[in-house]
């Protein structure tokens, strides 16, 4: 343990020794941060009760020696326990926008995220349209969705209930009830059989989709997360290829279904050969996610 602060620091000397911190033991990121210095200010941040964004603005204010004894207490947790720091602080931030966080369902994190909020996916959203966030989880990207179209119905379903009581309170948390409708059960055995009145305009997933020979090499903070959230099968396309077969049920004739695979390009190609895809541009490339419309499905 390190020893207590004696004099108060500004939030910036503080973030600084958090990140040495973070850095000296060499952690693994990804879950919301993408360094030591942005999990320090994250971890921060909490503590002077700012997001991480607006901490960015109080840099030079001092912080109390009691925020400062709970920073490095957070810190200390991450480094011993190797926990992605959603779960320690239960909270995470995905475009800005928080989200309660447990280890019942995997800390929100995923590149569709980025194109709903940057009006993407607007194309396949008419007014009063029907989306669905097939594989919810944490419910945050159902989340986004409505909060970026707040004229549209979102439908959310997944397999874990204990996944969808995060979601229930994240729905809960932004006010969106009656904007948001959530599902238990396995992919579309979820909801109700398909009809010409509950068609979706829009389908997003973010499934289990890593690989077998991924999974066993996981750096140990993914271990904290629920296993049946991230594998998917021996090439990862387990579950993908169950929700392609049937989304041409569950999609208007002008609508289409996104998908995030992550590093699975190659294992997709394989699969689905003779599947036109458009292949969506996020920050971490134009292999991770894709989108299919529905006439190239029936």
């Amino acid at each position: 343990m390190d020893p207590e602060p004696q004099q108060s620091l500004t939030v910036d000397q503080c973030i600084n020794q958090i990140a040495q911190k973070l850095e000296a033991a060499n952690l693994h990121y990804g879950h919301g941060a993408i360094d030591a210095r942005s999990e320090a200010l994250w971890l921060v941040s909490k503590q002077i009760d700012l997001s991480p964004s607006d901490a960015l603005d109080h840099l030079e204010d001092l912080i109390i020696r009691e925020q400062q004894q709970k920073a490095i207490a957070v810190a200390d947790a991450r480094i011993s326990t190797r926990k992605p720091l959603a779960y320690i602080l239960g909270e995470a931030w995905l475009m800005g926008v928080p989200f309660f966080c447990s280890e019942q369902s995997i800390v929100p994190r995923s590149w569709i995220a980025e194109l709903i909020v940057d009006g993407s996916l607007e194309p396949w959203l008419p007014a009063d349209g029907k989306a669905l966030d097939l594989c919810t989880g944490n419910g945050s990207l159902a989340v986004l969705l409505a909060l970026s179209c707040p004229d549209i119905h979102v439908s959310a379903c997944d397999i874990s209930m204990p996944a969808l009581a995060v979601a229930a309170r994240n729905v809960d948390r932004h006010g969106l009830s009656s904007q948001v409708e959530l599902f238990d059960g396995d992919l579309w055995n979820a909801l109700p059989e398909p009809n010409e009145d509950n068609l979706f305009d829009l389908i997003i997933c973010n499934p289990p989709y890593v690989n077998a020979n991924s999974m066993n090499a996981l750096p140990i903070e993914y271990h904290a997360e629920p296993a049946l959230a991230l594998a998917g099968g021996d090439d990862g396309m387990d579950l993908i290829r169950k929700i392609i077969a049937h989304a041409p049920d569950y999609l208007s004739e002008r609508g289409a279904i996104l998908i995030e695979i992550g590093n699975e390009y190659e294992n997709f190609k394989k699969a689905f050969p003779q599947i036109p895809v458009i292949w969506m541009e996020v920050s971490a490339g134009e292999e991770q996610v894709l989108l299919i419309q529905a006439e190239d499905l029936r």
